[in-house]
């Protein structure tokens, strides 16, 4: 007999009864198995009376037999009610007697029931960028910068300069965690240093000494020392001030252009423009329409599948934070940051497959291999890659849902509204990706 009840949400308590006739009926069949194999002392081979198995074997076929039962008996009511469970139940009681059979009670979550919205109703914004001379002019000058030439001099150091010094911070008197280096390069203007500690090298002349006070913000990232008053011994070992190299022959040969010149040069870094601006129009259809999917569709999420989600999160942020811990063993940043995401990745993956169900959707293997080759490439040896995903199950599945969930992307933008939006190319790659 079972029985289900909804308790909250998508919990589901059942109640499974299995008669006593059928338990002990199992538990005599193993048990007559038993007799015809065992070798008991005293008896020949098979010959040992049923009394006598039962004594010395009957406790552990009972506690098989039960065991199989109640996990053979879940499934076989899970089957009958027609429902989908998350994960695995709580067994809240059971007990098994002679006399009354097998009962327990099972604890679980249940899939949500989907019905999914009309996606003909989402609207989304399509960003689109013209590539002007201007925009080529300033890309061909961020290459520039990439070969830049720096000439060290013998004046203090002005904004732009390059300044390698070394330095040691004190706070209270007592040196502290990265509060020391050598040999460290720091370009003035960049802001990549702490606002008074880049403050204090202006002017600086190499080889003089400076102490600098710095204050630490009250929201910096290493807590012991948000607020601080630290104390910087600085010396400096050069200023070099920096050269943008001429947009000729030369230049163009330091990145592949053999032939062509500098209208070769432009041309490739126009189409490089170009295929930059898809794939970034590409990422913001894709979260706009993602984000529109689940804000249109509402509905209670799996528990067991939020939390499994937000440990997910915080072992990833805490791998990133300190990628020398050892597995397992990184400390998990608080959990409260992670419950919206994980519980809107949740959601993005029930309607995901909710849309592959309804639509039949299946992984294109000619997707997958371009991804795999597209990865393989990142690493410089494409076949010695792919080889590698290929025999790892965990990494297949990885590239096949990340393929699968793009084919669900693509259904959604041909049914989609979709509105253009004229945008300077600056801005359309200054967006975030989200």
């Amino acid at each position: 007999m079972v029985s289900v009840e909804s308790t909250e949400g998508l919990e589901r308590r059942m109640t499974v009864e299995v008669p006593a006739e059928r338990v002990e009926g199992e538990i005599d069949k193993r048990l007559k198995d038993m007799s015809r194999r065992a070798k008991i002392k005293g008896f020949r081979p098979g010959k040992a009376p049923l009394k006598v198995i039962r004594q010395q074997y009957g406790p552990q076929i009972r506690e098989d037999v039960v065991s199989e039962m109640l996990r053979n008996s879940w499934i076989e009511a899970i089957s009958e009610k027609k429902l989908r469970p998350v994960g695995s139940p709580r067994i809240e009681s059971h007990k098994a007697t002679p006399a009354d059979g097998l009962s327990f009670t099972a604890v679980f979550e249940v899939f949500p029931e989907i019905e999914l919205q009309d996606v003909n109703n989402i609207q989304v914004e399509q960003p689109t960028a013209e590539i002007s001379s201007a925009d080529v002019d300033a890309m061909v000058d961020k290459l520039r910068g990439q070969r830049t030439v720096w000439t060290e001099v013998e004046r203090g150091a002005a904004e732009g300069d390059r300044v390698t010094i070394d330095f040691a911070g004190t706070i209270d008197g007592e040196a502290f965690r990265g509060g020391a280096g050598n040999d460290i390069g720091i370009v003035l203007g960049e802001g990549r240093m702490l606002k008074d500690f880049e403050a204090g090298l202006k002017g600086i002349a190499p080889g003089e000494e400076r102490v600098i006070e710095v204050e630490f913000p009250a929201d910096y990232g290493a807590e012991e020392l948000a607020g601080k008053q630290a104390e910087f011994k600085v010396t400096a070992r050069k200023v070099e001030e920096s050269a943008l190299p001429e947009v000729d022959e030369d230049f163009c040969r330091s990145f592949g252009i053999e032939e062509g010149g500098v209208e070769r040069l432009r041309a490739e870094v126009e189409e490089n423009m170009r295929e930059e601006a898809r794939l970034r129009v590409r990422d913001t259809l894709k979260r706009q329409v993602l984000d529109k999917l689940v804000a249109a569709n509402t509905f209670d999420v799996p528990a067991a599948l939020v939390e499994e989600e937000v440990r997910s999160l915080q072992q990833d942020m805490a791998r990133r934070m300190n990628p020398d811990a050892e597995a397992g063993n990184a400390e998990l940043p608080p959990r409260e940051p992670f419950e919206a995401p994980a519980k809107f990745r949740v959601a993005l993956g029930l309607l995901i497959g909710e849309i592959v169900r309804n639509n039949e959707i299946r992984v294109d293997p000619a997707r997958v291999q371009d991804r795999l080759q597209s990865i393989g490439e990142g690493y410089g040896d494409a076949e010695a890659v792919i080889k590698i995903y290929r025999n790892n199950p965990d990494l297949m599945s990885q590239v096949e849902t990340s393929v699968l969930e793009d084919q669900v992307v693509d259904w959604l933008l041909e049914r989609v509204q979709i509105e253009e939006k004229p945008v300077p190319f600056g801005e359309l790659m200054n967006q975030e990706n989200g």
